[in-house]
C-alpha cells in the first residue's frame, strides 16, 4: 500500500512554524514583537471593532495567529529558478512582479504564496522573494567579483535538492520526507556570521548599495525579516514605541480607516551584527553588517483596479505636498494630510462594494428570504439575502516595501532612482510567468458568488 503524501498546506505550515521559532532565536527582539501582536490582536477580538472589519471566523480569524511573511533577497537566476522549485513543494507560487528600482533598491520582486481561498484560509505564508540586479554595480570589477563569488556558493543543502527532486517525480512528499524536506530548507535560511568576502570587498560593495553587500557577502539569502500580522497596527505602534523598540516614525501605506484597505506596515530599525571575514593573508577580521529587521503589518481588503487607480492616485497627491521624514519630523503633518485626502475613498463596506473598489466573498444571510433568478446582487444584499466579507489582500504594496527597504539600509541609502527593471528579464530567470493577483481575487470572488446563487436557485427550485 502505497504511503499517502503529506499535505502541501501542512508542510508550508511546519516550514513557517520553524522559521518563525528560528528567527526569534536569532533576533531575540523578533519576539517580543510577537507578543505585542498577540496582545494587540487579542483586544481587538474582543471589542466591538471586531464586528467592523466583517471577517469571517472559521475562515478569516483562524488563520490570524500563525499568519506571518518572510523577505529573502536572490543573487542569480539560478537562485531564483531553484527557490520557485523549493516553494513548489510547499504549495506556494509566484505572485505579482514588483519593481524596487523606483526606491533606488537594485532588485526585482515577486510574492511566493498559496493561491486557492482554501489553502489561504489553512496557511497564507508568503514569502517576499527578490532577485539582485547585478548589471546596477557601475565598477566592471567589483561587478565581476560579485558574480564569481555568488556563482560558487550553493544556498542548498544536497538533501534538500534531493527531496525537492524526489517530490517533483513521486507529486509530493510523505510525512517523514516533508519533516526532512522542512529542517533542510530551513538552512538556506539561516543567518551566517562568517562573510564569504574580505572586508575590502564588503566595503566596496557597502559603498555601491547597502543591499548589495547583503546578497553577495554571505553564505546564503538569510531571511532579513519575518513579519506577523496585526489588526490594529497603530496600537502596535505605540506598544513598540512603549518598549523602547526602535519603531519607524511612519506607518507605510494608507491612513486609518474603518474599513482597512490594501495593507500598512512598519518596523524596528535593522539591528547591527557581527561579522567574520576571510582576509587573504588567512586571518579573520572583526566587523558589522546592518540588515535584518522586526516588521509588523496589517493587511485590508484586496482592492480591484479601479479601487487600486483611486488608492494611487490619492497616494500621489499626497506625496505631491508632502513626504515622511526619515527623523519623524512631520510626521504629525504627515499623518493629517494623509488623512484628509484619503477621505475621498468610500469607508463602508458596502459604499467600497457597490462602487467596485474592492473584492468581497459573498456568503448566504439569510436562505429563507424571498429569491428570484435574475435580481441584481446589491437588491439581494438589501433584502439580507447574501452579505458580504472583503477578501484579504494577500500582497504587497511597492510603495510600502521600498519605504521599508530604505529606512532599513541606514542614513546614508542612496536616494537617486534607478532605470527600471523588467518584469521580462526577471521571468526569463524565474522560467515562467508570475500570477496576476487581480485575477486571483476576482476568481475567488466570481466562485463565491456563483456558489451562492447556485444554492439560493437550489432552495427555490425545491420549494
Amino acid at each position: 500500500m502505497a504511503v499517502p503524501f503529506h499535505d502541501v498546506n501542512e508542510i508550508r505550515a511546519d516550514f513557517s512554524a520553524a522559521m518563525s521559532a528560528m528567527y526569534r532565536a536569532e533576533v531575540p527582539a523578533y519576539g517580543q514583537l510577537i507578543n505585542i501582536v498577540s496582545e494587540v490582536n487579542d483586544a481587538v477580538l474582543s471589542s466591538d471593532t471586531a464586528a467592523m472589519l466583517n471577517m469571517k471566523p472559521e475562515e478569516d480569524v483562524l488563520r490570524i495567529a500563525q499568519e506571518r511573511h518572510g523577505a529573502i533577497r536572490l543573487g542569480t537566476p539560478q537562485e531564483l529558478a531553484m527557490m520557485a522549485r523549493v516553494f513548489a513543494v510547499m504549495g506556494m507560487y509566484p505572485v505579482g512582479y514588483y519593481d524596487l528600482s523606483v526606491a533606488s533598491v537594485p532588485i526585482h520582486s515577486t510574492a511566493f504564496r498559496p493561491i486557492a481561498r482554501a489553502d489561504l484560509a489553512a496557511n497564507p505564508f508568503r514569502v517576499f522573494t527578490s532577485l539582485l540586479r547585478l548589471e546596477l554595480i557601475e565598477d566592471d570589477t567589483l561587478r565581476e567579483k560579485a558574480a564569481v563569488v555568488l556563482d560558487e556558493r550553493q544556498i542548498f543543502t544536497e538533501k534538500a535538492v534531493e527531496l525537492i527532486e524526489k517530490a517533483e517525480l513521486q507529486g509530493g512528499l510523505d510525512k517523514g520526507d516533508a519533516d526532512q524536506f522542512v529542517v533542510e530548507v530551513l538552512e538556506a535560511f539561516r543567518w551566517h556570521s562568517d562573510a564569504c568576502v574580505d572586508a575590502d570587498t564588503f566595503g566596496a560593495l557597502i559603498k555601491a548599495h547597502r543591499l548589495i553587500a547583503d546578497v553577495v557577502s554571505f553564505k546564503g539569502p538569510h531571511i532579513n525579516h519575518l513579519t506577523p500580522r496585526v489588526l490594529d497596527i497603530d496600537a502596535a505602534q505605540d506598544a513598540m514605541i512603549c518598549q523602547n523598540l526602535p519603531a519607524k516614525a511612519v506607518v507605510e501605506g494608507p491612513p486609518r480607516r474603518k474599513c482597512p484597505i490594501l495593507l500598512r506596515q512598519t518596523s524596528f530599525k535593522a539591528l547591527d551584527e557581527k561579522v567574520s571575514f576571510p582576509e587573504r593573508d588567512g586571518r579573520l577580521s572583526e566587523g558589522k553588517h546592518t540588515a535584518r529587521f522586526g516588521e509588523i503589518e496589517q493587511r485590508g481588503a484586496a482592492l480591484t483596479p479601479k479601487g487600486r487607480a483611486l488608492y494611487d492616485h490619492l497616494l500621489a497627491t499626497v506625496r505631491e505636498t508632502i513626504t515622511p521624514a526619515a527623523d519623524g519630523s512631520n510626521t504629525k503633518d504627515y499623518v493629517a494630510h494623509l488623512a484628509e485626502t484619503f477621505a475621498k475613498f468610500p469607508d463602508t463596506w458596502r459604499e467600497i462594494h457597490d462602487q467596485e473598489l474592492a473584492y468581497f466573498k459573498y456568503n448566504i444571510a439569510d436562505a429563507s428570504s424571498v429569491f428570484a433568478s435574475g435580481m441584481s446582487i446589491n437588491v439581494l444584499l438589501d433584502l439580507g439575502v447574501l452579505s458580504i466579507s472583503p477578501i484579504i489582500y494577500e500582497d504587497f504594496l511597492p510603495v510600502s516595501a521600498a519605504g521599508i527597504f530604505q529606512s532599513n539600509l541606514g542614513d546614508d541609502a542612496q536616494e537617486n532612482k534607478q532605470a527600471a527593471s523588467s518584469q521580462d528579464q526577471f521571468e526569463a530567470a524565474l522560467g515562467f510567468k508570475v500570477a496576476n493577483e487581480f485575477a486571483l481575487y476576482e476568481a475567488i470572488q466570481s466562485e463565491s458568488l456563483s456558489r451562492c446563487l447556485g444554492h439560493l436557485e437550489a432552495v427555490r427550485s425545491a420549494d
